[in-house]
């Protein structure tokens, strides 16, 4: 049996007691001297601590002349930390991790969605052109996959898992940049990690074959040894019951009644996130768990974060092991890597799949594809290079 660093929470109450503030202000000056993550409001009335401001990673190349005087250990703080929210559809994920971004002074990353990835730098829809494409590259987003998973016989939701694991992938990608580069933590929702649950409930009722779900995690384990795993995990449970009643609420098109709300798919979901996904990413990040069938005040959640300590492990100990560096040159240049070398990260996602014809598509039809793509306002040449979109192109930039 494997036991998590949980805490249940089924009748949040708020205590205004002046006993129970006093002690919480005594916990804070615990929580500071343990490195424990510390909220905006445990902050006030404490000195300011000297640090570099956040460095613009996203304007300018953080290379070796830099990193002689700029250390990534000079800007880490005891709220440098990655803090990743879990949990099944409707359970509220998204609500709950921009809170406490906010209540912790982090940036909050969003899930991100295969949909963004049909609008091009322009605001240019490509999913316009479907028309003209062959079945098997016609769009294929999160309503798409609600209203019909069994799209040529599952193979465009096949894809589409692969394209959602990416793009988790890359957003990871992007949240451990920012930490290292402005020493602000960040609040995420859902992570590549957790992503195999969806793959599993899939191919239990018959979405994917059991070919597919070997295909993607050839992918998933030929990829993830890259990235630094969470700091702590966040895992709202919500019954299958109260999950469905949460999606008929919300009401979002083809969702409560697609095969992908089903009791029996939901219960999939959820005893993979618990089976696999919590039981393996407790080895390495902590790990709070909260009955959510009734949302809590989230600043009972936040107090509980502060109670954690990040610092109570040893170099040997495998729980924070990914977030431990030999020195400052490592620090400096694992941060290099996620910043500027992602597209390298990223091709450890490309497994060949040929043991799993279904998730390619023909040479001839993906050829169509692109000539199609490429041919779409905006999408000729990179961004600031194409005039019909009204830059400026190569003369001016180069004035």
């Amino acid at each position: 049996m494997v036991f998590f660093s949980s805490c249940r929470v089924s009748s949040p109450k708020l205590c205004g007691s002046v006993v129970f503030v006093a002690k919480k202000q005594q916990q804070c000056v615990i929580a500071i001297a343990n490195r424990c993550i510390t909220s905006k409001a445990m902050r006030e009335g404490l000195p300011p601590v000297s640090k570099p401001p956040p460095f613009p990673y996203k304007e300018k190349r953080y290379n070796f002349f830099r990193a002689l005087f700029d250390p990534t250990t000079s800007r880490l703080d005891e709220n440098s930390k990655l803090i990743v929210v879990e949990g099944p559809p409707a359970a509220g994920k998204g609500v709950l991790a921009k809170e406490l971004a906010d209540d912790l002074g982090m940036a909050y990353f969003p899930s991100p969605t295969v949909a963004e990835t049909y609008i091009n730098d322009y605001g240019y829809d490509l999913r316009q052109l479907d028309d003209q494409m062959p079945d098997s590259c016609k769009s294929y987003d999160e309503n798409d996959f609600l209203k019909d998973p069994m799209r040529l016989n599952g193979a465009k939701a096949a894809r589409f898992q692969l394209s959602k694991f990416a793009l988790r992938y890359k957003r990871h990608l992007e949240a451990l940049a920012h930490i290292l580069n402005t020493g602000q933590g960040v609040v995420i929702d859902r992570s590549p990690y957790s992503d195999l649950v969806y793959i599993t409930a899939m191919a239990e009722i018959g979405i994917v074959s059991k070919n597919v779900y070997n295909y993607y995690h050839s992918v998933r384990n030929n990829s993830l040894f890259a990235l630094w795993r969470p700091h702590l995990v966040i895992y709202l449970d919500v019954p299958v019951a109260e999950t469905r009643r949460k999606i008929e609420a919300r009401n979002r098109p083809y969702e409560k009644d697609s095969k992908m709300a089903t009791p029996e798919y939901l219960q999939s979901l959820i005893d993979s996130y618990k089976k696999d996904f919590l039981k393996d990413i407790s080895t390495h990040a902590e790990v709070l768990v909260y009955d959510w069938t009734k949302p809590a005040n989230t600043e009972i959640v936040v107090e509980d974060i502060e109670r954690v300590n990040f610092d109570q492990y040893g170099i040997y100990d495998a729980k924070m092991k990914d977030w431990r560096c030999y020195d400052k040159w490592d620090w400096n240049n694992n941060r290099q890597v996620f910043t500027h070398s992602q597209h390298y990260l990223m091709a450890h996602l490309n497994v060949p799949p040929i043991k799993c014809p279904e998730v390619a598509i023909n040479g001839a039809e993906y050829k169509i594809y692109e000539t199609i793509k490429d041919e779409a306002p905006g999408n000729k040449y990179a961004k600031g290079f194409n005039t019909e979109m009204g830059d400026k192109g190569l003369l001016f930039k180069l004035s």
